[in-house]
């Protein structure tokens, strides 16, 4: 246990950081693997500091500095602060880009769709057929191999049993993904939220298509003119004007040729009815 002198060392120490670095941020580490949190941190060592303590005193050195004291409320019982020179967004994709596939355990929900793909393995022929057959994977042995007879998929939202548990174990299929990241992350004067960076470039041009096919959508609907409906629009007026002249049989340019081809093919009809 460390006494008065060594907690305010701690925070005279760490306190100094604010002046060496741009960004400062909130780790949550609860559930997270050591092996997972030492990876980003030896990826990210180059220009990030990271610094792991009680929360009591991870609370003090941020509150030495009366900016960064907004981070506070983002301290979890198990955290950490880490300072850098990336901005919000650069350093919250490193971190996720640092993620690890996890095994399944019991009862947990299957984040996604999991197929058990059908096609050969390398188990050994044993126990192990045994039990992925209990847990209805159409299992077989052909030429003294393990063969996965049938694909088998797991539901997005289903419970995962002990069973589908074990047989996803012994077949190496690890469907959760786990990631480090900030919660939160205080740059030039704002807090970013996890929410905020978890914004990517991507999923804005894919929202922006979105609203555009939306937007085109209805002004077509309510014969808006303007840049993009114009030439959409011409083309459906003269699509509609063809089909109403066609159907009332009026006899005007560019009708007339398509009531002749009509009336070709129906003389045509006739005449191979008679035959």
């Amino acid at each position: 246990m460390i006494n008065k002198k060594q907690k305010m060392k701690f925070v005279e120490e760490h306190s100094k950081l604010f002046g060496k670095y741009k960004s400062v941020g909130i780790i949550q580490l609860n559930g997270i693997p050591d092996r997972l949190f030492q990876l980003s941190k030896n990826k990210l060592r180059a220009d990030t500091y990271i610094i792991v303590g009680r929360k009591n005193m991870l609370k003090r050195v941020l509150e030495s500095n009366p900016k960064a004291s907004k981070l506070v409320e983002y301290l979890g019982n198990t955290s950490a602060i880490v300072f850098s020179n990336k901005d919000p967004f650069e350093l919250n994709m490193q971190f996720k880009s640092n993620a690890l596939k996890l095994a399944a355990k019991p009862n947990q929900i299957a984040p996604q769709d999991i197929t058990i793909s059908s096609g050969e393995t390398t188990l050994q022929p044993g126990k192990s057929v045994t039990e992925l057959k209990q847990t209805g994977v159409d299992t077989q042995i052909q030429k003294g191999k393990v063969v996965i007879a049938k694909d088998k998929t797991i539901k997005k939202g289903e419970i995962i049993t002990a069973g589908l548990s074990k047989a996803l174990q012994t077949l190496n299929i690890k469907p959760f993904d786990v990631s480090v990241g900030p919660s939160a992350v205080f740059f030039e004067n704002m807090v970013f939220s996890s929410k905020v960076l978890g914004i990517t470039r991507d999923s804005t041009m894919h929202e922006l298509n979105l609203a555009m096919q939306h937007v085109l959508a209805v002004s077509m609907a309510g014969n808006i003119v303007n840049a993009l409906t114009i030439n959409r629009l011409i083309a459906k007026a003269y699509n509609n004007a063809m089909y109403l002249g066609v159907e009332c049989k009026i006899y005007d340019s560019g009708v007339v040729d398509k009531l002749l081809a009509i009336g070709s093919l129906q003389a045509k009809a006739l005449e191979n009815a008679k035959k």
